[in-house]
């Protein structure tokens, strides 16, 4: 299962993996390891990058709740 759309909104905002690594500080891997959901970064990290973004944090996450 998915839990981030991190490369879904980068992509929205015409933003790198890169970009986002300088932003943060961490490595290209990090990012991509974040990307395809191998890992996850913590909830401080997501307030972060939302914030980088001008995003609300809820649009890094997929819901949960089973969509019936």
């Amino acid at each position: 299962m998915k839990i981030n759309r991190l490369k879904v909104v980068l992509a929205e905002k015409n933003k790198t993996n890169r970009w986002l690594a300088e932003q943060l500080g961490k490595s290209d891997v990090t990012i991509s390891r974040w990307c395809t959901n191998e890992v996850q970064p913590s909830m401080e990290t997501f307030l972060q990058i939302a914030t980088l973004l001008n995003i609300d944090i809820k649009e890094l996450l997929n819901s949960t709740k089973n969509q019936e």
